[in-house]
């Protein structure tokens, strides 16, 4: 396991401190004070970078946070960790591996050494069979075992082999080939499947497995669910399986021992986590769906980020400004959760699919040398499309007793013109964040009109922050860098709280009791329980009733 050498305590920095001094003079002054006493305000806190622009003006921070939160990052060793990370030092300390999801986009003309090699030649080497698989599959090159084309395509993955996928899928689903059916199976409920096969024929369907070791539980379950189903449509014929699945896997004998051609196996590696894989084999739906072509787009938009994150100043790096915010909000202001609300109905998906990103990687009680943290790490991540949310959350957003930093996410144009559509939700946008950050007082409400009695209902305090994420059209190189946008952002923060943001212990523990549980639940005599009374009496209900 690689050593980490013991670093002095966060809330023991120089930075720290004076952010958390700073950051009780800042209680007492609003956004109102901070616009009407810089009007530039709205065009200097702002940030570019390739192809995204944001806007942080709306945050409760001055020109000092900012420059203690900056000293705070360069304290923290973010520019040195971020370095480490890029020349595939084995940063994932609890696992001695290396952390290089940002591989996965390198061009070919880069070289990154893990362990004395290039894996850069293997990462180009996968993509290429990636395409000339994905090409055959959309042109109807590759046939199932009747000799029809493919015209459906399943996923069974879970985790990072699924939530990428399906956002991704969903985010660029203009760009797919319409004559493709995709579904995405992950819950190992029983719904998730027959559903999703419900009115599908095995001759026409491809599955995807997508498991490292091809022995995950879920996805082998529904897996072997899925061979069964393809064998009840094809005759029960073995031979079959090679024709309509194929393997994302490392596991060559299981593969093949599953009925699966190891030819038609798309491997990956230890390096790339699974909440950081959609741009490896695990996009290989995605890759099928929008083409090689788009699919390369993409990786191009995730590795512009990356050269942004890696070279450009803290003052204006997206992602570092974006996590370093999170960390002020989180540990100053004891704000427990980040509002992601995209008004694109193509990235409904995408607040899912940021929750493991985020949760899973900094939901971290102890720091990378293994001391317990004491301070906050980890928010909860959620939301829902725009205009949606306005007519469920918002209302606590605006008038609730907690703080909730959102994050907008709008385009200047849209894939689907339609009327006034477009306008109306960018207004939305511009609106809400102006809301948020201004609020309305008595005196305005009661300049309205308003009974003195419905004053205080109608009151807004405003004073809560947002950003602003704008960018001219979602395409497939935008999703890339919007994607690696908040994948550095969270790195930011782990570099900060001083935690391990690529392990996921936490997964394992439950995983762990339900193996021995399942046996339980199917033993045919009753078995002994030795858990605790409420446990033994649900497992005997359960029992019983099924």
């Amino acid at each position: 396991m690689a050593t980490v050498t013991e670093t002095k305590a966060l809330v023991d920095r120089e930075a720290w401190k004076a952010l958390a001094a700073h950051a009780e003079q800042m209680r007492a002054v609003t956004l109102r004070d901070l616009f009407a006493k810089d009007p530039g305000r709205g065009e200097r806190l702002t940030a570019q970078g390739p192809g995204l622009l944001l806007d942080y003006s709306k945050n409760r921070v001055t020109d000092e946070t900012l420059s203690l939160l900056v000293k705070l990052a360069e304290d923290c060793g973010l520019k040195q960790r971020t370095e480490a990370m890029f020349t595939g030092e084995k940063i994932n300390v609890t696992e001695n591996r290396a952390v290089l999801h940002v591989a996965l986009r390198a061009p070919t003309s880069e070289k990154i050494v893990v362990d004395g090699e290039d894996v850069v030649p293997q990462v180009h080497a996968v993509l290429d069979k990636m395409a000339g698989f994905a090409d055959r599959v959309r042109s109807g090159d590759w046939k199932g075992a009747t000799g029809k084309r493919i015209r459906n395509v399943v996923n069974i993955g879970i985790g990072g082999s699924d939530l990428g996928p399906v956002m991704a899928y969903e985010a660029l689903r203009h760009y797919s080939d319409r004559n493709l059916t995709f579904r995405f199976v992950s819950n190992v409920d029983g719904t998730d499947f027959a559903e999703a096969v419900r009115d599908l024929q095995a001759d026409e369907t491809l599955f995807l497995v997508a498991s490292k070791t091809f022995t995950t539980l879920e996805t082998m379950t529904n897996a072997h669910s899925a061979r069964e189903w393809a064998l009840q449509g094809l005759g029960g014929d073995e031979t079959a399986i090679a024709k309509h699945f194929v393997a994302i896997s490392t596991n060559a004998k299981e593969v093949a021992k599953f009925g699966i051609d190891t030819e038609n196996m798309f491997g990956f590696w230890d390096w790339v986590g699974g909440r950081y894989s959609m741009d490896s084999a695990i996009g290989l739906s995605t890759m099928i769906a929008i083409g090689p072509d788009n699919f390369r787009a993409m990786l191009d938009g995730f590795h512009s980020m990356d050269v942004h994150f890696r070279t450009t100043p803290v003052e204006k790096n997206l992602p570092a400004l974006l996590g370093l915010l999170t960390v002020w909000y989180t540990d100053f202001f004891d704000a427990q959760t980040v509002a992601i609300l995209p008004y694109e109905q193509y990235l409904k998906r995408f607040p899912a699919y940021l929750q493991q990103l985020t949760m899973e990687s900094n939901g971290k009680h102890v720091t990378l040398d293994g001391r317990h943290v004491t301070y906050e790490t980890g928010p909860v991540y959620w939301g829902e499309p725009g205009t949606n949310g306005q007519h469920s959350f918002y209302q606590l957003i605006h008038q609730g007793t907690r703080l909730i930093p959102c994050d907008f996410i709008g385009f200047a144009k849209t894939l689907n013109p339609l009327g006034r559509h477009h306008d109306m939700l960018m207004a939305n946008v511009f609106a809400q964040a102006e809301a948020l950050a201004f609020g309305k007082t008595a005196e305005e409400v009661r300049a309205e009109g308003v009974p003195e009695a419905l004053v205080p209902h109608k009151v807004f305090e405003g004073n809560r922050p947002s950003n602003t994420i704008l960018a001219e059209l979602l395409t497939p190189s935008l999703l890339g860098q919007m994607v690696a946008l908040y994948e550095h952002a969270v790195f930011t923060q782990g570099v900060v709280w001083g935690v391990d943001s690529f392990d996921q212990w936490g997964v394992e523990l439950g995983k762990v009791l339900a193996q021995r549980i399942i046996g339980e639940l199917e033993s045919p005599t009753p078995p002994e329980l030795k858990h605790d009374t409420s446990t033994n009496r649900l497992i005997e209900w359960y029992r019983s009733h099924k």
